[in-house]
């Protein structure tokens, strides 16, 4: 919902999901079919919004049209995940994903722009942190970061994690069930999602036989581990406007990984959301894009 001149937030309706993918575009990464979209004025300061696991961009349905209102709002479907390709004979891993972002930017034009992340989107965000230093392909602005494994050492995965990335887990994703995804979802989401958002998530789940790889997606919580200086380092060492919002009550990085947070990177600009869990943007989307929109209209 756009925010009027006293800092109401104002009403606006979210896309539903069909909405969302006949507005979306494709364009071609490495042979891969990517789903993106963009809304608002290109002349204006451009976001990125990153998504989760295993979801999708449809996450930022809340915040997308209030977005849009003041600033160039850009977002995509990562490969392996919503309407994107999902080739179970490609790999998958964060500096693909980033490689991915930064083509897609590179591809509208777009040099600089803030970045908000969720999730797993996190891990890509702190990648792209990390690059800042090296010549970046895309200049970032400012950094917002939603609920996600920001540290390993906090990280507690859920079970259906902790089964994908076994050895069983390519067995255990064929056997991925809308049940088991709405089981999961009710243990991570303290407030409870709205019925469309929870159908919208298996139908994302399933497009494109999402269920093939799943197992490969799931490797990143290796990669946090092996990468953890890098990506560590560079949210504990970046001089740029950085803001983290977080459902307190999540049961994988909630106000345990704040506490961390606090020791390793910084103890401003952190918004600790009580009674929600790991889908802030869902859970409590107007609070999500007050908090958002007022971090921007700062550093923007």
């Amino acid at each position: 919902m756009p925010v009027n001149a006293h800092n109401h937030p104002v009403e606006s309706v979210a896309p539903s999901l069909n909405q969302w993918q006949q507005q979306g575009h494709y364009f071609d990464f490495q042979g891969r079919q990517v789903f993106w979209q963009s809304a608002g004025d290109a002349q204006k300061p451009a976001v990125l919004l990153i998504h989760g696991f295993p979801s999708a961009s449809w996450d930022w349905r809340h915040q997308w049209l209030p977005l849009a209102e003041k600033y160039h709002v850009i977002t995509a479907d990562m490969p392996g995940f919503g309407f994107s390709d999902k080739s179970p004979a490609r790999d998958y891993s964060i500096k693909l994903q980033a490689d991915m972002f930064e083509a897609l930017m590179s591809a509208q034009g777009i040099t600089h722009c803030h970045l908000v992340a969720h999730d797993y989107g996190d891990t890509v965000a702190q990648e792209l942190l990390a690059r800042q230093a090296e010549a970046p392909a895309l200049t970032l602005l400012s950094v917002q970061l939603l609920n996600g494994g920001l540290f390993p050492e906090t990280h507690r995965p859920v079970l259906a994690q902790k089964l994908l990335i076994s050895p069983l887990g390519s067995v255990f994703a064929r056997f991925f069930s809308e049940k088991k995804l709405r089981n999961t979802f009710a243990h991570i989401c303290k407030q409870p999602l709205a019925e469309e958002e929870l159908s919208g998530l298996w139908q994302l789940h399933c497009f494109n036989q999402g269920q093939r790889v799943m197992h490969k997606l799931i490797r990143y919580m290796e990669e946090r581990r092996r990468y953890r200086d890098r990506w560590v380092n560079a949210l504990a060492h970046t001089s740029l406007p950085l803001q983290l919002i977080n459902g307190a009550d999540d049961p994988i990085s909630g106000e345990h990984m704040v506490r961390r947070y606090r020791e390793l990177v910084t103890d401003k600009h952190i918004v600790s959301l009580a009674g929600i869990g790991h889908y802030p943007q869902l859970e409590a989307a107007e609070q999500v894009t007050v908090t958002l929109c007022r971090f921007l209209q700062e550093h923007a």
